[in-house]
């Protein structure tokens, strides 16, 4: 997954070269930034969130059931674990579509 975000954004950076070039009329590379690292790391850092919120909602719902955590908890853990999953989803169903329409523009 990561590869395929880090070669939308390379094709980003290059389409956006190639504008900026057609523009001023000189041929012009797009800035080599630390760009796809600090993304790559960040996409990196919320999937391994929500994969830590997840091991904390199933404990806490071991722990309800066991009748050691209160239900509120229970519910609260697992409304968390849910709604990072679901940014997380959203997140890479945005890079894919952006991916997709940068692979589908004409040269």
């Amino acid at each position: 997954m990561v590869s395929n975000i880090s070669s939308a954004l390379n094709a980003y950076q290059q389409a956006l070269g190639r504008i900026s070039a057609q523009e001023n009329k000189t041929i012009v590379e797009a800035p080599k930034t630390n760009t796809e690292n600090s993304f790559s790391n960040m996409v990196k850092t919320a999937i391994e969130d929500t994969t830590a919120l997840q091991k904390q909602a199933e404990k806490t719902t071991i722990m309800g059931i066991q009748g050691k955590a209160d239900i509120q908890d229970v519910v609260l853990a697992v409304s968390n674990a849910e709604m990072a999953l679901e940014t997380v989803v959203a997140v890479r169903d945005t890079a894919i579509k952006a991916y997709n329409t940068i692979m589908q523009m004409p040269i």
